[in-house]
């Protein structure tokens, strides 16, 4: 039998998420495309700082098993807290990077991350919410 997943009544954190999108936006159209992923995250801290969200960048996570750290996990950005945003450059959303989101979610226990794709043709994201 398959268990049931609850979807929320409304959508998460929608004017935050507005805001992140927007700064994702302001930093392609100011780069354009073609650059290296870390140059995106640099890009996008500092527009994030100019529109005064509260930030942490390069957040460690540790993965736990049976009470022993396993392995170490580094999310992109933690916004306000509540929302992780994953910085790729490419083209598509790969089964990988939405599965290395889903980790981050379920080991921080947040609710919504954004996987953000800088591709040639704009900025591409993804909502990713974890239910459990």
């Amino acid at each position: 039998m398959r268990k049931e997943i609850k979807k929320p009544d409304k959508v998460i954190y929608p004017e935050l998420s507005y805001k992140i999108v927007g700064a994702l936006f302001e930093v392609h159209k100011e780069m354009g495309s073609g650059h290296h992923e870390k140059y995106y995250q640099k890009a996008t801290s500092e527009e994030l700082s100019r529109r005064l969200i509260k930030f942490q960048e390069q957040v460690y996570l540790p993965l736990i098993y049976k009470d022993k750290v396993v392995g170490r996990l580094y999310i992109d950005f933690l916004i306000e807290n509540k929302i992780i945003l994953e910085i790729k450059k490419g083209e598509n959303f790969s089964k990988k990077h939405i599965d290395q989101v889903m980790s981050y979610l379920k080991n921080k226990n947040c609710k919504l991350a954004i996987l953000a794709n800088f591709s040639k043709d704009g900025v591409r994201y993804k909502r990713i919410i974890n239910f459990s």
